[in-house]
């Protein structure tokens, strides 16, 4: 998704075919093949080969395939140069992740990804609340990554009676305070969390009696009631509460991702510590798993390391596997000149296929604890050995 989100057309010649599950794959060939009258009407030279060239290797693509795949089928291509005039056309095609019903053809600047972005959205999402009788908090837990929503501040006096007022008046004047604050808060919470589809839950924290007055009032949406799934004391608002509030809530979260990966985790760096049935790091783990050594395969989505196909203008070749950023520094070893990509492979991907034809359980480990952050400064790769490597 990242690398087909950054490709930008200069025109409209970036071409999107997405194929139902269980459609006739030869219809849309034949679709495509039609399209082609269509394109030789365009204008511009440069746009019409494009986009000619983009749909006649889109029908190529297409004959290797005996029928389309369980879940669909997802074709981009289109020439990616970045050189005026000069042709680099590319074509990517996988099954999407679910059974897909869409059916698409188009012709852009940019790729169509929404229907896969949809689709591989996070499913595990929590709404959070976190507040004290001064502030609160909302924000939404999608899998593993806390995102803050709106924060609000309250107008609700301390409990201590000021200016002469009486204790009647002055509890009665607080409590309509506290009130007009939940409404609000309460407002704010239902439109935010009735927009989530995925909505699995809310959990409500804070410190203090305040959070229990909150939900005994059912100030939420009705629809929402039913979905407060605990409450839990913690010290802080803010980031930091909402942070606490999801440590604190490990028995509610126990099945949801953020969890799951932050036990994960915890047991590997406790291996880790001890000398135990782990590995990490490029070399280490790519022995192993080629060995068929790895029980589970980590690999952090921020892994950017590459198997790329590289050719000087002497046409020396050459496959190295290396950090993305690297790929513009290297040089021949023959003659000195600099490489160019001819082909290109995000190694995880690669490597998460691999681990899967050994039976290995393979685990994509987020950017958005700490856990994973450090898991990231380790390499980002790694995994837990069926066996201790001698």
């Amino acid at each position: 998704m990242k690398e087909l989100e950054a490709i930008r057309g200069r025109h409209t010649e970036l071409v999107s075919v997405y194929v139902p599950s269980g459609y006739n794959l030869n219809e849309i060939a034949n679709q495509i093949y039609t399209e082609k009258s269509t394109a030789s009407n365009i204008k511009s030279t440069s746009t019409r080969k494009n986009v000619l060239d983009a749909l006649e290797k889109i029908i190529q693509h297409l004959r290797i395939f005996k029928q389309t795949p369980a879940n669909g089928l997802i074709v981009f291509c289109g020439n990616v140069s970045k050189v005026e005039g000069k042709d680099d056309l590319k074509i990517w095609s996988f099954e999407p992740p679910e059974k897909m019903n869409t059916k698409v053809y188009w012709c852009d600047q940019v790729f169509v990804l929404d229907p896969l972005r949809e689709m591989i959205t996070e499913k595990e999402v929590y709404g959070l609340i976190v507040l004290d009788s001064s502030e609160a908090d909302i924000g939404i837990l999608y899998g593993k990554k806390i995102t803050p929503v709106k924060h609000i501040d309250s107008l609700v006096a301390g409990k201590a009676i000021k200016g002469g007022m009486s204790q009647r008046r002055y509890d009665r004047i607080r409590e309509e305070a506290i009130n007009e604050y939940f409404k609000e808060l309460a407002s704010i919470a239902s439109d935010t969390f009735l927009k989530q589809k995925e909505l699995k839950g809310i959990i409500i924290g804070g410190p203090g009696p305040i959070k229990d007055q909150f939900v005994k009032g059912e100030f939420l949406n009705h629809q929402l009631i039913p979905k407060i799934i605990g409450l839990k004391d913690i010290g802080y608002t803010g980031e930091h509460g909402f942070e606490e509030l999801v440590q604190r809530s490990e028995d509610l979260l126990k099945e949801a991702a953020v969890m799951k990966e932050r036990q994960l985790l915890q047991k590997f760096f406790t291996e880790l510590q001890k000398g135990g049935n782990v590995v990490y790091g490029y070399t280490q783990t790519i022995e192993a798993l080629n060995l068929g050594m790895i029980d589970i395969f980590l690999v952090s989505e921020a892994f950017d390391w590459v198997r790329v196909k590289l050719k000087c203008d002497n046409t020396h070749e050459t496959e190295k596997d290396l950090p993305e950023s690297e790929i513009e520094r290297q040089v021949c070893d023959v003659c000195g000149q600099s490489l160019k990509v001819e082909d290109k492979d995000y190694l995880g991907e690669l490597l998460s296929e691999k681990a899967q034809n050994f039976g290995t359980t393979v685990e994509i480990i987020s950017t958005d604890t700490q856990e994973g952050m450090q898991f990231k400064q380790l390499g980002g790769i790694g995994g837990f050995l069926r066996y201790k490597i001698r």
